[in-house]
C-alpha cells in the first residue's frame, strides 16, 4: 500500500503501539489509534499493569529466538527504562504435581541448550535459594528449579506511556475516550462473486472515519470487532493483587529475581514509586462464555473484574508465607482480574481477515506471553503489509475449534482448568 494512505489502528495497548510505532518508523505517514478508554496505557488493556516478566527460555526454538531479540530491543533507548535484568528464579515447590516437574523441566533444558542463555543459569534448591537470595525470610521448603540472570521484567505500563509520547511525537493521531470507542468496521457493498472490502470505522458516536487498512489489536476485545474469529480467540483472565510496603521494606527487596513457583505462583521485586509488591497465582484462568455462542467476551466493565477468587487469595497467601512470610498476613490491595485473548496452541494471530480483501488485520491472541515482544512485535505488521499473505504459518488466521469447557487447560505450562466467570462472581 501507499504509505501515505491512511491506517486506522483499533486498540492502544501492546500491540496497537507496538504497531503504530513500527509503521511509523517505516515511514507510514497517516496513522490514527483509536481506545475506548480515556488514558494510555488504557485500563482494559493486560499490559496496564505494573510490571510483566520478560524470560527467553521457551520449550518452542521459535520463541525463545523471537524473545532473545526482544530483549535486545529493551536494551535500545526508548525501552530501556523499563526493562529490569533482576533474573528469573524459576522453581517447583515441595506440593507442585508432576506436571508442574515436567515443565520446569523442559523449560531448564530448552534453557542449557542455548549457547546465548546457558552462561547465566545456576541450578537451586531451598537451601542454596536461601544463601543466594538474603531478602528472603522463608524457608523455600522441597523447591528446586534454576536461576536464569539473562531474565528479569519490564514495567509495563510505563513502557506503554513512553511508546505513545513517541508515537504522538512523530505524527501518529490518538482518538480516546468516546471520541476513540469502535462501534464497528465499515466495509463497502462488494459486488457479486467479490470479496468484502474495508472503507473504515465507525465509532459508538456515529462518527465514520475512513482507512485503507484497519488493524484490529483489541486484545480481549477483538472478537466484538471481527465476530469471524468466533473461538480462535477466546477472552481469559488470570488474578492480580499487591501488598502495600514501606519505604524501608521495599529498599530491602530491591533486586530480588522474578520468583515463579509453576504450582503457586509468582512475584517481583517492589515498585519503589508506588511500593506495590504484584502478586499472581498460577493456573488455567477464568473465561467468560456466552451461551448462545459458546465464545468467552471480557466482561464490559473494569468494576466487574475489580476482585480477586478467594482459592486465588489462599495461593499467592502460601505463596508469601514460603517465601516472605512477614507479608503473608496483609492486607491484599488493587486486587482484579487481568483479560487477555488466549488461544488454544498460544500462538499469536497477525493475519488478514479472510474475505475482507487484505484491508482488516486482526493482531490477537497474546496468549499471556505476549507482552515480553512488545518492543518488536510491530515490526512483524510491518513484514504482514509487505507481502500478500502471512508468512509466518503458525501466525495465520486458524480453524475455527470447537468449544471446550476447559479452555487452554491443556497447554503444558498451565496448570489446572479454566473455570467461568459467573461462578465466581457467585461465590463473593
Amino acid at each position: 500500500m501507499i504509505k501515505s494512505e491512511p491506517i486506522i489502528i483499533v486498540g492502544g495497548g501492546a500491540f496497537g503501539l507496538s504497531t503504530a510505532l513500527h509503521l511509523t518508523q517505516n515511514g507510514y505517514t497517516n496513522i490514527s489509534v483509536f481506545e475506548r478508554d480515556d488514558q494510555i496505557p488504557p485500563r482494559y488493556s493486560a499490559a496496564n499493569d505494573l510490571n510483566k516478566i520478560v524470560r527467553a527460555e521457551y520449550e518452542d526454538p521459535f520463541y525463545t529466538e523471537l524473545t532473545i531479540k526482544a530483549i535486545s530491543a529493551w536494551k535500545t533507548p526508548l525501552f530501556t527504562p523499563h526493562f529490569h535484568q533482576t533474573g528469573f528464579l524459576h522453581c517447583v515447590s515441595g506440593n507442585a504435581p508432576e506436571k508442574a516437574h515436567a515443565t520446569l523441566d523442559r523449560f531448564h533444558a530448552s534453557a542449557e541448550r542455548h549457547p546465548v542463555i546457558r552462561p547465566h543459569l545456576a541450578p537451586l534448591d531451598e537451601k542454596t535459594i536461601r544463601e543466594q537470595f538474603w531478602q528472603y525470610t522463608g524457608r523455600f521448603p522441597g523447591w528446586r528449579g534454576y536461576l536464569n540472570r539473562f531474565d528479569g521484567y519490564a514495567h509495563s505500563g510505563n513502557a506503554l506511556a513512553a511508546v505513545y509520547r513517541a508515537t504522538q511525537a512523530a505524527g501518529v493521531r490518538f482518538f480516546l475516550g468516546e471520541n476513540g470507542a469502535v462501534k464497528e468496521v465499515v466495509y463497502e457493498e462488494a459486488k457479486e462473486g467479490q470479496e468484502r472490502k474495508s472503507i473504515g470505522i465507525r465509532t459508538q458516536k456515529g462518527q465514520f472515519h475512513p482507512a485503507a487498512k484497519v488493524i484490529i489489536a483489541a486484545g480481549a476485545g477483538a472478537g466484538r470487532l471481527v465476530p469471524e474469529l468466533g473461538t480462535q480467540v477466546v477472552a481469559k483472565s488470570w488474578s492480580v493483587a499487591h501488598v502495600h510496603l514501606t519505604d524501608d521494606e521495599t529498599s530491602a527487596l530491591r533486586g530480588i529475581p522474578v520468583t515463579y513457583a509453576r504450582d503457586l505462583g509468582f512475584l517481583f521485586e517492589p515498585d519503589p514509586k508506588t511500593n506495590l509488591l504484584k502478586l499472581c497465582p498460577m493456573g488455567a484462568g477464568f473465561i467468560n462464555t456466552d451461551a448462545g455462542t459458546g465464545v468467552s467476551h471480557a466482561p464490559p466493565t473494569l468494576e466487574a473484574s475489580a476482585f480477586m477468587p478467594v482459592e486465588d487469595e489462599l495461593q499467592v497467601r502460601k505463596l508469601l508465607a514460603q517465601t516472605l512470610p512477614a507479608l503473608a498476613d496483609r492486607p491484599l490491595v488493587k486486587k482484579s482480574l487481568c483479560w487477555f485473548a488466549d488461544t488454544s496452541d498460544s500462538d499469536f494471530i497477525i493475519d488478514y481477515v479472510p474475505g475482507t480483501s487484505s484491508s482488516v488485520v486482526i493482531l490477537s491472541g497474546d496468549s499471556g506471553h505476549g507482552f515480553k515482544m512488545f518492543p518488536i512485535m510491530g515490526s512483524w505488521v510491518n513484514d504482514l503489509l509487505a507481502g500478500d499473505e502471512q508468512s509466518v504459518v503458525r501466525w495465520r488466521w486458524k480453524d475455527q475449534t470447537e468449544k471446550k469447557g476447559n479452555w487452554g487447560g491443556d497447554v503444558s505450562w498451565r496448570l489446572g482448568e479454566s473455570r467461568e466467570f459467573h461462578t465466581l462472581k457467585a461465590k463473593l
